[in-house]
């Protein structure tokens, strides 16, 4: 006998324990959605033969297919990059895939990729191919006579100089590559395009860009319109009818109709559309609209229809089409065109053009009718947030965040059926940035888009006032970063960060600069207005030199931190009054990288942490520090087991060595302060988690994706536990938050299989351990006991190294009632088990352990103690007396049709009496139950009328109607009046029969007792 073990309370660490990613076992995140507004689609493709079947690549969400034309999606890339720039099927063999990632539309929130992935049986595996340095792909072409040639546009590094860029080459799918097409470090490849009818002929975009923390730079000598005759082995620069000067971005297409028809999307100081009708030896300009010329960068798309040599697609803050081969362009849309902006990724089926797909900065839409009208693909959460919060309310919480370019919005952290798309509301509009609810009245409400401008709204009126700070009599400009800093700390006070620190106490409606400028005010880091190259595009994106974190003390509302996105981190220790710059004291920190985040510790004023994302500067590894004197001496918690750079960390505030890294690429882990980090992988996949917030109530962990939209971990008490102390042991259960009995209310609805529905915490209770070694040998099962030590379930144990949970439904079993042609809806549920501590006993082997879990009434309930009591009560009651008709009517039954084999057997006085039963026992079972087959026979026995007020009972927290009480009372009686007429006949009757039946060598008619009845059900008789 081994003794249990439950740890609670007290968290110090006897030593560092052995945590990897599967030492969190079952513990799981869900994610909530939201899917109504999706996220920004960098690359989609579809079978030519079956365009049902498509994939999508997200920006920042993965890869997700579906077989049916978008009614269902599933994601099939998790384990890698969620960060995708091309897809491309293999129309010969549709089963193989490729996938290039790293996001090609290199706005200043774009992610990084690490090469270029494989599967060959239809996305259910990958295998990485290589290119892992060129960081982002822009587009792959297959040859269509040799699948396993493939030529990839690289676009190489973002943020910094390298040679991984250009066009290559495999001709051995993908085992080995050649780089055929190469400018130079700073020059990538755009795009890339096969002639159809000639593959040896290729057309290549060569694009020179660079990106800082507070510019954009497109065009240089690099870029241009390339051409190889030779399968990509020699490569020459077409220039006739181009333009002369420096150039950008560049987009190819050719006609695959008529393929001596080629057109170039290049970006110059007059960006324009060319085309040429000679393979590309000549070109001419046919075309300076907005409609080509609108943000080059981020559409550089041209599409040439594979049917109509006279059409030509071309995506961009809308979708365009030209009816002229590009002289003209204009919307295709007549009676629809409800399609979010900025479009992306397309397709169009060569077999029935009027089939199309578009990929949008809000999600997906697929078009049957050449793009005049468009059904939204409501089933792709792969919603991008920037920031995530939560407020109090009851008894679920709501979730707040805001979107890249799909505003703010608000959803429940749990709903009736699930969360659904209907369930999320919008609350603000633009880039959506911070959204709170204000602490003290719940319809007031903060959001806040791109540039620091913060709105507050009334929810009850609609009333939106305007609150951010304005320049004051010392500044003439205040710089807001794109993603400015709204901030409430404990105190209640509101901050708000540009260059200097503003507080409020009022809601916004005054502020107090408490600050001088904590920046290094570097003039060369704000020339955002000269921001774009060859086209200016001054978003507020590339605004630097300002304050990105803030973070006040819980312990303290003196001691303020900053951060800033030119490298600073500053600390005062008197409410603003004086600052101190401690930078300097950072080790190994990159000069004025971009601190992503600061935290202040719960539990020392002078502890705190600092993530600093240095992706910026073309360094993409992490720096997580803490200090605990102030910032005069700062700590690397950085292991080889974090991936890219950080967004975010946070402390739990119950166990202090429990930490929180949000990264580009997944969440991490600590049990032990920081010294060790291991990925937490379930169900959250390898996407940027840009900010996280620990429910005070709840102790669930919510998760702001910037790609998979919102997600939860529920109840962070087991690890909180998870101590190196447990870890010792063989068994160790960890507590969990205790299960609070509350209705699972659900809704009418069919809406389909189209929309997505964000999972909702599990309904049952949980009980987790943890295992030092998997179980394979013997038995291994749960018990629970009530508190007389009756055994009351039995589950099956999780058996896995690590933590283990397993689910308990707090109801007991669905009573049994007699059987019956029809359906006894009222009964399909048991009632819950009542509040108080129940025993959880584990058998491993020959070793038992023991916990305790919890269940309690809903603290926030309306319903009085007496009320709960008394609805216990008549659910008990109602249940016990199902089941004592179940047996009666067993009884019953039972006597008719032993009455009847016998009566056939007997003769004289003695068929007829048996008969004359058989038929008293017939009507008696008709009287107990409904007995007419049909679906719907509108019959109504005491079945039925018992399991009627039963259900109503059980669905009803509160105290019953007097007319339910009255209505068992007068059941319970008429049951009896049977119970003793079959007593009667039972006692009385039975034994004269069965004397007349033994004297003529007959078998006596036997009706169990109540206990072989029992018996035989524990059985399964």
């Amino acid at each position: 006998m081994a003794s249990g073990v439950l740890f609670t309370g007290a968290y110090a660490q006897s030593k560092a324990p052995k945590v990897n990613s599967n030492t969190f076992g079952e513990i799981k995140a869900r994610q909530i959605g939201p899917a109504v507004m999706s996220g920004r689609v960098a690359a989609v493709d579809a079978v030519q033969d079956d365009p049902r079947v498509v994939y999508v690549g997200a920006a920042s969400g993965g890869v997700w297919k579906s077989k049916n034309g978008g009614v269902t999606f599933k994601p099939v890339f998790d384990e890698h990059t969620q960060s995708i720039g091309a897809i491309a099927i293999d129309q010969s063999n549709p089963d193989t895939v490729w996938v290039g990632t790293g996001e090609p539309w290199t706005r200043n929130s774009t992610s990084v990729g690490n090469g270029i992935f494989k599967s060959t049986d239809g996305g259910e595996k990958w295998t990485s191919m290589g290119l892992e340095e060129t960081e982002r792909i822009a587009r792959i072409a297959i040859h269509p006579e040799d699948p396993n040639t493939v030529y990839v546009a690289a676009l190489g590094h973002l943020w910094g100089a390298n040679e991984e860029r250009g066009v290559f080459k495999t001709t051995d799918g993908g085992q080995t590559w050649n780089k055929v097409l190469y400018v130079d470090e700073n020059t990538g490849a755009s795009d890339i395009t096969i002639d159809p009818e000639n593959p040896d002929i290729l057309y290549a975009g060569m694009w020179t860009f660079r990106r800082t923390a507070y510019d954009f730079q497109s065009g240089g000598k690099g870029s241009g319109v390339y051409k190889s005759t030779d399968g990509g082995e020699t490569w020459r620069e077409l220039s006739q009818g181009l333009p002369d000067g420096r150039v950008g971005r560049v987009a190819v297409g050719v006609s695959p109709v008529n393929t001596d028809l080629v057109y170039a999307l290049v970006e110059s100081e007059n960006t324009a559309l060319y085309r040429s009708f000679d393979k590309g030896n000549n070109w001419e300009e046919i075309n300076t609209s907005n409609s080509v010329k609108e943000r080059p960068f981020y559409f550089s798309n041209i599409y040439p229809d594979p049917v109509d040599t006279g059409r030509v697609w071309k995506p961009g803050f809308t979708l365009y089409v030209s009816a002229d081969s590009g002289r003209t362009f204009q919307t295709p849309f007549v009676e629809g065109g409800n399609v979010h902006s900025d479009l992306h990724a397309f397709w169009v089926s060569k077999e029935d053009n009027d089939y199309m797909y578009v990929g949008t900065d809000g999600g997906l839409y697929v078009s049957n009718d050449k793009g005049n009208t468009w059904r939204f693909i409501r089933n792709l959460p792969i919603s991008q947030f920037y920031a995530i919060s939560v407020d109090n309310e009851k008894p679920y919480y709501n979730v707040y965040g805001g979107l890249q370019d799909n505003g703010s919005w608000v959803g429940p952290s749990k709903s009736p059926g699930g969360i659904a798309n209907s369930d999320w509301k919008n609350v603000g509009y633009g880039d959506g940035f911070n959204t709170f609810a204000d602490p003290d009245d719940r319809n007031i409400l903060y959001w806040q888009y791109q540039g620091g401008k913060i709105r507050r709204m009334n929810s009850e009126t609609g009333e939106i006032k305007v609150i951010e700070p304005y320049p004051d009599e010392n500044a003439d400009n205040l710089r807001y970063n794109w993603e400015a800093p709204v901030y409430f700390g404990e105190s209640g006070d509101m901050y708000v960060g540009a260059q200097y620190l503003f507080r409020s106490s009022d809601r916004g409606d005054s502020w107090e600069r408490i600050s001088p400028d904590l920046t290094t005010n570097d003039p060369q880091r704000q020339m955002q207005e000269e921001s774009g190259g060859l086209t200016i595009d001054n978003s507020t994106a590339e605004n630097n030199t300002t304050i990105f974190a803030i973070s006040e003390s819980p312990l303290d509302r003196n001691v303020l931190w900053v951060g800033t996105d030119d490298g600073n981190v500053q600390v005062s220790r008197d409410g603003g009054k004086n600052w101190t710059d401690v930078t300097g004291n950072l080790p190994g920190a990159p000069a004025k990288a971009w601190v992503s985040s600061v935290f202040a510790s719960p539990y020392e004023e002078g502890t705190a942490f600092v993530t600093i994302d240095a992706h910026r500067q073309d360094d993409k590894k992490p720096y997580v520090y803490k200090t605990t004197d102030y910032g005069a001496s700062w700590t690397s918690l950085v292991d080889e087991n974090i991936k890219w750079y950080a967004h975010d960390i946070i402390q739990d505030p119950v166990n202090s060595n429990l930490l929180f890294l949000g990264t580009e690429s997944g969440l991490f882990l600590s049990v032990d302060g920081g010294s060790t980090w291991s990925q937490f992988t379930g169900n959250v996949p390898n996407v940027a988690v840009h900010e996280m917030v620990i429910h005070p109530e709840m102790h669930d962990l919510v998760l702001g994706t910037h790609g998979r939209g919102v997600m939860i971990i529920d109840d962070l008490t087991p690890l909180r536990n998870l101590t190196a102390k447990a870890m010792e042991q063989d068994v160790a259960f960890l507590e969990s938050r205790p299960y609070v009995i509350r209705l699972q209310n659900s809704i009418q609805g069919w809406n389909g299989d189209e929309e997505f529905v964000g999972n909702n915490s599990t309904s049952d209770a949980v009980i987790t351990y943890y295992l030092k070694k998997r179980h394979i040998f013997g038995d291994m099962f749960l018990e629970i006991l009530d508190d007389e030590g009756k055994v009351i379930d039995k589950l099956p144990a999780g058996k896995g190294k690590g933590i283990n949970r397993v689910s308990w439904n707090v109801r007991k079993d669905p009573p049994k009632v007699p059987s019956s042609p029809t359906l006894t809806v009222g009964a399909i549920f048991g009632p819950t088990y009542s509040p108080g501590d129940y025993t959880v006993r584990l058998t491993k082997g020959d070793d038992t352990y023991t916990s305790t879990v919890t269940l309690m009434d809903d603290p926030e309930s309306k319903h009085s103690d007496e009320g709960r009591a008394m609805q216990r009560k008549i659910a008990n009651k109602a249940y016990d007396m199902l089941e004592d008709l179940a047996f009666l009517d067993k009884q019953v039954t039972t006597i008719q049709e032993k009455a009847s084999e016998m009566a056939e057997k007997a003769s004289g006085r003695n068929a007829r009496n048996l008969k004359q039963l058989a038929s008293e026992m017939e009507e008696l079972h008709k009287e107990l139950v409904a007995t007419k087959e049909g679906d719907i026979t509108g019959e109504v026995r005491m079945r039925e009328r018992i399991s009627d007020i039963y259900g109503g009972v059980i669905n009803y927290l509160g105290a019953p109607t007097e007319s339910q009480i009255q209505g068992l009372e007068r059941l319970e009686a008429r049951m009896q009046e049977k119970r003793e007429r079959v007593n009667e006949v039972i006692e009385k009757e039975l034994p004269k029969y069965n004397k007349a039946l033994s004297k003529n060598g007959m078998d006596e008619i036997t009706v169990m007792t109540r206990e072989q009845y029992e018996a035989n059900l524990e059985g399964g008789k």
